[in-house]
Formats: C-alpha cells, sequence, structure tokens
C-alpha cells in the first residue's frame, strides 16, 4: 500500500502510540506532520531523522491539544491534511468524588475536545481533495470501563461515538472514519513503569506483566505501535475503503471478555 502524495497530521506524535503510527505511515510513503506541545530542538531532529529514514517530507509543528484554536491552527500550518490521527491523549486516576477537576477538564480537553477540532478542520481540505481518512485513537476503553478513570473512558466513548457520527455525514464521500481502539500497548512510558510497579507487588517484572499490568489482556502479551501503526496504513488503504464508523480492537482478546 502506497500513500505516496498524501499529507498525514497525527497529533501527539513525539513518542509512544503517536511516533510507532506516524512511522509506519511515512514507511508507507506519505508525508508527516509531527506534533505535541513543546518545540525542542530534539523535536525537530526526530522529523528530520524520520524525513532522512524513509525519504518523505516530515514536520513538527507545536500546537498544544486542550486549546482548540491551536488545534485548529495545527491543521491550517499543516497546508494539506489527507490523512488525520486524533491520538493525542493524557491520564489520570482517581474515584470520581476524588477526581480533581483540573484533570477532568484536562483530559476530555485533550483526548476529546481536540479530536473535533482537528476533524472539524481537516474536512474541509479532505472533500476539496475529494479522498480522506481521520483515525482516532480510542482505546478498549472506548468500548468498556475501568474503575478510577472517569475522565478517560468517558472522552474515549465520547471518541468511539464521534468517529460514528463523522462516518455518518461522510458516507457519501471518499471519507471514512474509524477508531482504533488498542489494549495495553508496549510504549516507553508503559515500560518505565514497569520496575516500580514489580516492586510495588514484590514480583518479577514478568509476573508483574502478566498479572498486574496484563490482567484483563488475554493473550498477555502488549501490542506494539508498529502494530498500531500498521493498522492505520489498513485503515487507509484502498481496501478499507467500505470500512467507516467503526472500531478495530487491538487488545489481545480484552473486549472479547
Amino acid at each position: 500500500m502506497s500513500l505516496k502524495g498524501k499529507t498525514a497530521v497525527v497529533t501527539g506524535s513525539n513518542s509512544g502510540i503517536g511516533l510507532g503510527v506516524a512511522r509506519e505511515l511515512a514507511r508507507a510513503g506519505a508525508s508527516v506532520v509531527l506534533n505535541s506541545f513543546t518545540d525542542r530542538d530534539e523535536d525537530h531532529q526526530l522529523a528530520a531523522e524520520m524525513a532522512k529514514e524513509f525519504g518523505v517530507d516530515v514536520r513538527y509543528i507545536k500546537a498544544d491539544m486542550s486549546k482548540g484554536e491551536e488545534c485548529r491552527a495545527l491543521i491550517e500550518q499543516a497546508g494539506a491534511c489527507d490523512i488525520l490521527v486524533n491520538n493525542a491523549g493524557i491520564q489520570h486516576v482517581a474515584p470520581i468524588d476524588e477526581f480533581p477537576v483540573e484533570k477532568w477538564d484536562a483530559i476530555i480537553a485533550i483526548n476529546l475536545n481536540s479530536a473535533f477540532h482537528t476533524t472539524a478542520a481537516a474536512l474541509p481540505m479532505m472533500r476539496k481533495a475529494g479522498w480522506g481518512r481521520v483515525v482516532n485513537v480510542a482505546s478498549a476503553h472506548g468500548l468498556t470501563a475501568s474503575p478510577f478513570k472517569s475522565a478517560y473512558v468517558a472522552a474515549k466513548h465520547g471518541i468511539v461515538g464521534m468517529t460514528k457520527t463523522v462516518a455518518l455525514e461522510t458516507a457519501k464521500e471518499a471519507i471514512t472514519c474509524n477508531a482504533i481502539c488498542p489494549g495495553y500497548v508496549k510504549t516507553p512510558l508503559v515500560e518505565a513503569q514497569i520496575p516500580d510497579t514489580a516492586a510495588k507487588y514484590n514480583m518479577s517484572e514478568e509476573e508483574v506483566i502478566e498479572k498486574v499490568i496484563l490482567e484483563r489482556q488475554p493473550s498477555k502479551e502488549f501490542a506494539t505501535t508498529e502494530q498500531i501503526g500498521g493498522t492505520a496504513v489498513f485503515l487507509c488503504s484502498d481496501a478499507a475503503a467500505q470500512i467507516t464508523g467503526t472500531t478495530i480492537s487491538v487488545d489481545g482478546g480484552w473486549t472479547a471478555l
């Protein structure tokens, strides 16, 4: 599958899942716009290294996904947006009656509202080009729930609902909108938590991965960022032209339980 000639904007993509998705889109030939809220030399260096590795145009654009005007400005600054991957997200864990209001507001803004703003800005570009793909990175928590994650679960359920609505609004056009719902994915952030979690439970790292971190993931294996990226590339392919308004779970069987 070649995405040569297409421009992909991936929010929250200087690390983790977002970076993995951006790399696979670049591997498939797309020009890529990386994004995060920082504006460091290493952010722009990352773009330069990806451009060299894959032989495509890669840029980094700073935008704070908690601010609607910056979300829309990101798309405008990109200049084109054939593929939009709404990936930016944060997490906080607390009982709902103790959940900090500022954390709730930030999670809803970054995990849900940002996707509304970027999609609203990107759709006119896609319609003008006569083709488009919106890929929302939701979560297994967009289909099920866990305690103490009220804001994250609410936001990800919202992303799934918005995915369906956008799909219906674009159903007669060459534009699709789908959501990928990962379970636990092996990212640098998750890897960094393993030793501390093992120490907390007085377990080996292997035991804590299987019995604590991946308790709800029947495969007992992490998904990889490459697998999430490969799923996104598939959704951008001609084979997926009639796949719209749905969710694809990459969760090792979590939501099959």
